[in-house]
C-alpha cells in the first residue's frame, strides 16, 4: 500500500506541473474528421470521481487500488507485470441499453511499456447457469481478471487506447466485438481500421475521452485539454458483428497501468 501511495503523490504532483504548462505538440490526425455534436442527450450516469467508488462501480482484480481525490478518481493496476493477478476492471452497477455517450477526463499516471487501458460497454455475460448475461453474477470467477476470461465468456465491445509505451514507441488504438458464440481467442475479434502512433495520452496530460456507440457505428473523440489542436476523432463500421446493445461498462487496467479518471458520464443519444 505504501508503495501505490509513494506513486499516486508523485503522480498528483506531475501532473499539477503539467496543467501549469502548454503542450506543444502538432495537430494529430485528419483536421475535416470532427465529432458528432449529439444535441440531443439524456443524462443517465454521472460520477465526478471525488466521492466514494463503492457507490456506482464494482471492481475485478483484488490488487487493484483506487482512491478518490480532489483530481478525480485514481485507479491503478497491480505493480507486477505479466502477472494476471495484477489485472483490473472497474464495472458500473447500472446497465445501459441502446445508442449511448460515455465522457470523461483521463490522465495517465504511469510510465508503463507495452501495456494497454481498455474500455468495455455493452457487456453481459455469454448466457447459460454458469455465465449469465448478469456479470455481477459471476464475479467471483473474475477475481483473477485474466483476459480469455472476458472474451471467451462475454459479449461486449472493446477499445484498447493509451498503450503504455514509456519511450515514445508505437501505439495503437483498436476496437474489438467479443463474440464468444463464434470463436474463443482474441484473434478475430478486431474491426477495422485500427489506429497507429497517435501521438495522444502522454503521461500526466489530461485528455477528454468520448466513445459513442449510435447503431452500428461507433465514434471516439480524444482531446487533450491543454492543447485544443492535440485531437483525433476515430470512427468504425462495427455492422459485420452482431449488435450488442446492453450491458455495462467496464474500465479495464492492464498490470501496471494506472490512471486519474474525473467528470464520467454516460447519456442516452440521438441525432438531431
Amino acid at each position: 500500500m505504501l508503495f501505490y501511495r509513494k506513486r499516486f503523490i508523485i503522480a498528483c504532483w506531475v501532473l499539477l506541473l503539467t496543467y501549469a504548462c502548454k503542450s506543444q505538440t502538432a495537430l494529430v490526425g485528419d483536421e475535416e474528421k470532427q465529432p458528432t455534436n449529439w444535441t440531443k442527450k439524456e443524462l443517465l450516469f454521472e460520477d465526478s470521481g471525488t466521492q466514494d467508488w463503492t457507490k456506482k462501480w464494482f471492481l475485478d482484480g483484488e490488487r487493484a487500488v483506487l482512491d478518490n481525490t480532489p483530481m478525480g478518481m485514481y485507479y491503478s493496476a497491480g505493480p507486477e507485470a505479466k502477472n494476471d493477478t495484477c489485472h483490473a476492471v472497474l464495472w458500473t452497477k447500472e446497465t445501459f441499453e441502446g445508442n449511448m455517450l460515455i465522457e470523461f477526463d483521463y490522465t495517465r499516471a504511469d510510465y508503463s511499456d507495452g501495456f494497454v487501458n481498455i474500455i468495455y460497454f455493452h457487456a453481459t455475460g455469454k448466457g447459460g447457469a454458469e455465465y449469465p448475461e448478469d456479470i455481477s453474477l459471476w464475479n467471483e470467477k473474475r477475481r483473477v481478471p485474466s483476459m480469455r476470461i472476458y472474451y471467451r465468456h462475454m459479449n461486449a465491445y472493446h477499445i484498447s487506447y493509451a498503450v503504455g509505451k514509456a519511450n515514445g514507441g508505437e501505439d495503437y488504438i483498436r476496437l474489438r466485438r467479443y463474440e464468444p458464440a463464434k470463436r474463443t481467442k482474441l484473434a478475430g475479434s478486431e474491426i477495422p481500421p485500427d489506429t497507429f502512433n497517435s501521438g495522444l495520452f502522454k503521461p500526466f496530460y489530461t485528455y477528454h475521452v468520448q466513445v459513442a456507440r449510435y447503431k452500428n457505428t461507433i465514434e471516439m473523440h480524444i482531446q487533450n485539454k491543454q492543447d485544443a489542436q492535440d485531437h483525433l476523432t476515430l470512427r468504425w463500421d462495427a455492422s459485420s458483428a452482431p449488435l450488442c446493445n446492453k450491458g455495462r461498462i467496464g474500465l479495464r487496467h492492464m498490470y501496471t497501468r494506472s490512471s486519474i479518471y474525473k467528470d464520467f458520464k454516460v447519456w442516452r443519444i440521438q441525432k438531431r
